[in-house]
């Protein structure tokens, strides 16, 4: 089966085209036909192809929305010149979305029907960064391929929902749970889901011996605790902006200040919750940049303090959330670093780690250094009792098999 899996953002759309089935799946043969971005839809927009593993090809168009970003992507895939091995519409047989939020409702991949639509429409409030733009993403794909092609919304939020109350309930007034439900979410579940599915692959361990504590770095970021297999914990909340230091969202802080910069500055609630999701993390502290590969250029070229110490920050929040979830779960088995920053950056993994020796987490350096540009395995000492792994995530392909999953009647089990 060809499933074309998306990601529609407010003003961006990834793709790839992904063949899959039952058997593919048991020996993890999946193929990658096709991927790529357009971005800055609603004007010239700019895009990336790639066929296989072909070289990428990039240009410009007039896009103005994101149907005319997938249609256009669609030509490409389907054209002579594109080098992808299906000649039309008709042979894309399903196609998966990344849906950032699915409420209490949705706890697991479902299929896209009316019903599934209205009832998405009322999760978009949970969600008005996100939520309206995956729609519109489902609603392109249906006005170009047509009604009788097969849809699934994947959810971010779907992974956590076997968090206990202890975990996922604010200790606020139980009411406003009841009435709004105000709780942790978290996000980034289909990474961490990923992560804890490849671990066992790479460690033929169980499930039920899955205890790990899986890290999604990149501009967005998230740690979760998951033991036997299941999510138990996770630092996003009820927004992605709670947790760990990220490329421009503050993470955690004390509520309070909201109040206190808003009177200070003379701005609205809402235009402070901008600055904390925009303009803080990586790039508030250093003043400079939210891409973690700049800061390490200019902490080692230039010896910037506040690159430095943005770095500092990310990597010392991190250890405070690994100190945390050993101590709710017990303990674990190993530490997983994914994402852009987690599978590149081998200095943060290092600093991230410092300290645990007390705990039997030895780093070794050169497996640590090799494992960057997708490169995946241990990077602990052979008698390290805390492993650590680097495990590029990969968030579309387990789109594509749930899409597969769901399209065939296959409960998926997280």
């Amino acid at each position: 089966m060809n499933i074309l899996v998306l990601n529609a953002g407010s003003s961006s759309v990834k793709f790839q085209l992904v063949r899959t089935d039952e058997k593919r799946i048991a020996e993890a043969t999946d193929e990658r036909l096709a991927r790529g971005v357009v971005e800055r839809i609603g004007g010239e927009a700019l895009w990336t192809f790639r066929a296989g593993l072909r070289d990428p090809v990039k240009g410009t168009a007039p896009l103005r929305d994101h149907r005319s970003a997938i249609e256009y992507i669609l030509r490409w895939i389907t054209s002579d010149s594109s080098g992808v091995p299906i000649g039309s519409l008709a042979e894309i047989q399903a196609a998966g979305h990344r849906v950032a939020h699915g409420g209490e409702r949705f706890q697991r991949s479902t299929g896209l029907t009316d019903e599934v639509m209205k009832a998405l429409e009322e999760t978009i409030d949970l969600a008005p960064l996100h939520n309206p733009h995956n729609l519109k993403g489902i609603s392109a794909v249906r006005a170009v391929l047509g009604p009788a092609v097969p849809q699934v919304a994947v959810f971010d939020t779907a992974f956590h929902h076997t968090l206990p109350e202890q975990a996922y309930l604010y200790a606020i007034p139980y009411s406003f749970y009841r009435r709004y439900r105000v709780r942790r979410y978290g996000f980034h579940g289909t990474s961490h889901r990923y992560i804890a599915h490849r671990y066992r692959q790479l460690t033929s361990r169980t499930r039920e011996e899955t205890d790990i504590i899986s890290l999604h770095l990149g501009n967005g970021a998230s740690a979760c605790a998951i033991k036997a297999g299941d999510s138990v914990d996770t630092s996003m909340g009820f927004t992605p902006l709670e947790g760990l230091v990220m490329g421009t969202r503050s993470g955690d802080l004390d509520p309070a200040l909201i109040d206190y910069i808003a009177g200070k500055e003379g701005l609205s609630l809402h235009e402070v919750e901008n600055i904390l999701n925009k303009q803080s993390g990586l790039l508030g502290i250093s003043g400079l940049t939210h891409d973690m590969r700049e800061l390490e250029a200019e902490a080692e070229e230039h010896d910037d303090r506040r690159a430095r110490l943005a770095i500092d920050l990310f990597c010392y929040r991190i250890r405070k959330y690994i100190g945390a979830y050993l101590a709710a779960m017990g303990g674990a088995r190993a530490i997983c670093f994914a994402g852009g920053i987690g599978e590149n950056a081998a200095a943060v993994r290092a600093r991230a780690c410092a300290g645990m020796e007390w705990l039997g987490l030895k780093l070794d350096a050169a497996r640590n250094e090799a494992a960057v540009r997708g490169r995946e395995g241990k990077v602990s000492t052979d008698d390290s009792t805390l492993e650590v792994w680097v495990i590029p995530t990969d968030e579309e392909l387990l789109i594509a098999r749930d899409t597969w999953r769901v399209v065939n009647g296959i409960e998926t089990r997280y």
